[in-house]
């Protein structure tokens, strides 16, 4: 079996979405950022917008992406991407207003922190992670 030269599993992520402007309003109102246009080849001749969460490739995890594709449709539970926080509970905080739902407030998770569970516009499942 090879080993992955002590690199992350998780390299990149894509949150798929239906309507990309309110998508990039409640990811930037919950976690205070701003998204970038990411515009890779053959984007329009796919039906392809997607704006970038903001990327450190020298630091520790993985980023993505919130997308819109023709054919590929939002929602479901299948995955679940945990976003790091401070504290889950200041960021919580800002998913009703923002047009999400919080699914489960924030609980202990024993010696590995507190997590949020949540839902975006588009239904995705989403994760709060913080140590506190």
């Amino acid at each position: 079996m090879a080993v992955m030269n002590n690199r992350n599993m998780i390299g990149w992520f894509e949150i798929y979405v239906d309507d990309i402007e309110k998508a990039k309003r409640f990811y930037q109102d919950v976690f205070q950022i701003e998204l970038s246009q990411v515009s890779p080849p053959g984007a329009e001749e796919s039906g392809l917008a997607m704006w970038s969460f903001p990327q450190n490739f020298e630091s520790y995890g993985a980023s993505g992406a919130i997308c819109k594709m023709d054919g590929v449709n939002p929602g479901g539970m299948g995955t679940t991407v945990y976003f790091s926080c401070e504290d889950c509970s200041v960021e919580e905080a800002r998913v009703a207003d923002a047009g999400g739902k919080v699914m489960k407030s924030k609980f202990s998770i024993g010696e590995f922190g507190h997590i949020s569970m949540c839902q975006d516009p588009a239904g995705n499942m989403i994760g709060l992670h913080s140590m506190n």
